[in-house]
């Protein structure tokens, strides 16, 4: 392949554009989790001078997170994921009621949709409720779905591939209403949005750490002081009682730096957010108007700040990302939970998008380090990519002609 940069050099280092699969380490996070590796490791759970360290260490991450949620400390759990963390929520609720209906949408994530799915295997009912083409969920089809036994409405803040944020405190108002959980991943949102608990009206909240340039394996679980919900691990009766085990200081401690993160995003949202928003949008603006037959997926105006989610007619995602890897240049195709599979995203196809676009389509998520000189090399390394590849695809259709077809699954495609 002979692809020319209009004389601009391959960058000798990397533009990471796949903050929504993970972030970097904060260095101040690092700094913080240091010396409880090697130094300060006793058992929190351990009576004595080292042990009562590693407890105080944990005191203080939680009243920190606390405060960025405006919650009680008591009310956070530590976990080692945000899929965890979802577990924890959903599964605890509906072990302890032992039976009933839960309501969530087609776009989650998986670790919510195989949540309720495995439930549906042991007796409880799931609706999964529709969205708009812009990957919205209408307030109105969460109350229309509640049933006399309904016990549990599940769904996210902002989706983790098309950056649609949803009208969460509508939804948790609805809720409240009617006496219902509400429970909302909030693993993308926890680094842009407000994460105040009861403006949102949520009964439980999950963040992860590795979303916000904190620690991998580390997730919380906000969980209101009146909701009760089973256990998954049981053992020495860590984390109020909700996950035993032998606390990972290190992590925790990891937390801590996340809550400074969280303060500091909240802090500087609105100049960080708008400096996000306007990279974003001359990114999407340029590829839209430079390269034909493409389409912007998600809310075009209620969106994460960072996400850019564009679809390419004609072209495999997984080749688009290949070519743009060889010029340092890393993106994704969707969530990187589901990267080897070769169904397109259940995320786009809920959103009414055909097989032949949403198999297309690339994920642009920005961050702290990305630059206006980031944005640029994209945009001249791309569309090169694009006509060259689309002179070896088979597909030869038009866009008008695409977006009249049901989208289709791989397998029911090539059954």
């Amino acid at each position: 392949m002979n692809i020319k940069l209009s004389n601009k050099e391959v960058y000798l280092e990397e533009v990471y554009l796949d903050h929504a699969a993970t972030t970097y380490m904060d260095p101040k996070v690092k700094e913080a989790m240091d010396p409880y590796f090697c130094d300060n490791y006793g058992n929190p759970g351990s009576f004595h001078g080292r042990g009562l360290l590693a407890q105080e260490a944990i005191i203080e991450a939680r009243a920190k997170i606390a405060k960025q949620l405006n919650a009680d400390p008591s009310e956070i759990i530590f976990t080692g994921s945000g899929t965890e963390s979802i577990n924890l929520a959903i599964k605890g609720v509906a072990f302890r009621k032992g039976k009933g209906h839960i309501i969530t949408q087609k776009t989650e994530h998986h670790a919510v949709l195989h949540t309720c799915e495995y439930l549906e295997k042991k007796g409880f009912e799931v609706t999964y409720l529709p969205v708009d083409d812009f990957g919205m969920v209408n307030p109105e089809d969460v109350k229309n779905a509640i049933k006399k036994d309904t016990i549990l409405v599940t769904i996210m803040y902002a989706n983790n591939e098309v950056g649609t944020i949803q009208p969460i405190a509508e939804i948790g108002a609805i809720c409240k209403e009617n006496n219902i959980l509400f429970h909302t991943d909030a693993c993308q949102a926890a680094g842009a949005l407000d994460l105040d608990v009861k403006k949102l009206n949520v009964d439980m909240l999950t963040i992860n750490g590795s979303k916000i340039y904190g620690p991998k394996g580390v997730g919380l679980l906000y969980l209101k002081k009146s909701v009760r919900i089973d256990a998954l691990i049981h053992g020495g009766g860590q984390e109020n009682n909700m996950r035993a085990g032998t606390e990972n200081v290190p992590g925790i401690i990891g937390i801590i730096g996340i809550a400074k993160a969280l303060e500091l995003a909240q802090k500087n949202k609105e100049t960080e957010n708008a400096r996000l928003i306007k990279l974003r949008d001359r990114l999407i603006e340029s590829i839209m108007t430079t390269i034909k037959d493409t389409k912007l997926n998600g809310h075009p105006t209620q969106r994460l700040p960072n996400n850019a989610n564009i679809s390419f007619l004609g072209i495999e995602g997984e080749a688009m990302l290949l070519l743009l890897s060889e010029y340092n240049i890393y993106c994704s195709t969707g969530s990187a939970c589901t990267s080897k599979t070769l169904d397109p995203s259940h995320v786009l196809v809920g959103m009414n998008m055909p097989y032949e676009l949403a198999h297309g389509s690339l994920r642009f998520t920005l961050g702290k380090r990305t630059t206006d000189a980031d944005v640029d090399y994209l945009l001249k390394t791309l569309p090169p990519i694009i006509t060259w590849l689309r002179t070896l695809s088979p597909i030869k259709v038009k866009m008008s002609e695409i977006m009249k077809r049901k989208p289709v699954s791989y397998r029911e495609r090539f059954a």
